[in-house]
């Protein structure tokens, strides 16, 4: 008989396990398959969560998809994609523009039920008898929530793309002033490099202009220069030629 129990005990932990590593692959699969531009979508979590619930919901999905306790092959990813979203929704600045986005998106909801009311007059007049229930059930139901989620999800990524552009931007504008940079500093390279091969050159044109003052203009080549008229010879040994006079 008691052999009989371990036997059962052995089966029982072994089917437990098993339930436990099919919960562990569905957490690691559900992770994976959230928005990844909404950390509470990886903790699952709602809107509103304090930051305690952050770390608290943290702890709890961690044990389920740490890398040394599930054997799921994308469990590492998992977990370093639960790890981002706490270090998001810890961070004041980043909590805050989520924080905002969603009551935009929320508001925008709101705005697009106000128009429905006005259309359907009988579902005003119970808005109005309930004095706003019946607006707090709405927002309550699943119905409000996955579109309230789906337009979430389309302000954070027109706002990522927006930022990716102006990243781009950015980038161009820097490559551009680095390549006017670089062009500038090239440009004064090549001119200090001209002043300095200048100073080196000038004893030599200082000496070529000294040899020039005491040779004179040197004839070119081929060419016959007349010669010189004497205008004075106290010796008279030569004769002058006659000048025609017109």
């Amino acid at each position: 008989m008691g052999d009989a129990d371990s036997s059962n005990d052995a089966l029982l932990k072994g089917f437990l396990a098993e339930v436990g590593e099919v919960e562990r692959s569905n957490e690691v699969n559900r992770i994976l398959a959230c928005f990844k531009l909404n950390p509470f979508e990886h903790l699952n979590l709602p809107f509103n969560s304090s930051m305690d619930e952050v770390k608290r919901q943290y702890r709890k999905i961690s044990l389920l998809v740490h890398p040394d306790k599930c054997n799921h092959p994308q469990a590492k990813e998992a977990f370093g994609a639960i790890a981002k979203a706490q270090e998001l929704l810890l961070d004041p600045q980043e909590r805050d523009y989520l924080v905002t986005q969603f009551n935009i998106a929320r508001d925008e909801l709101r705005a697009e039920r106000k128009k429905e009311l006005k259309k359907n007059n009988a579902t005003k007049i119970k808005s109005l008898i309930d004095e706003g229930k019946y607006d707090l059930q709405y927002e309550n139901s699943e119905d409000f929530k996955q579109k309230w989620k789906q337009r979430v999800r389309e302000m954070l990524t027109e706002q990522e793309w927006r930022r990716r552009k102006m990243k781009m931007r950015i980038s161009e504008e820097e490559g551009r002033l680095k390549k006017d940079e670089e062009e500038t500093r090239e440009m004064w390279k090549r001119k200090r490099e001209a002043e300095q091969q200048w100073e080196e050159t000038r004893e030599n044109r200082v000496s070529s202009w000294r040899d020039f003052m005491k040779t004179g203009k040197k004839a070119k080549k081929g060419e016959i220069r007349p010669p010189k008229l004497k205008t004075e010879d106290p010796n008279k040994s030569y004769v002058q030629r006659p000048v025609k006079r017109f």
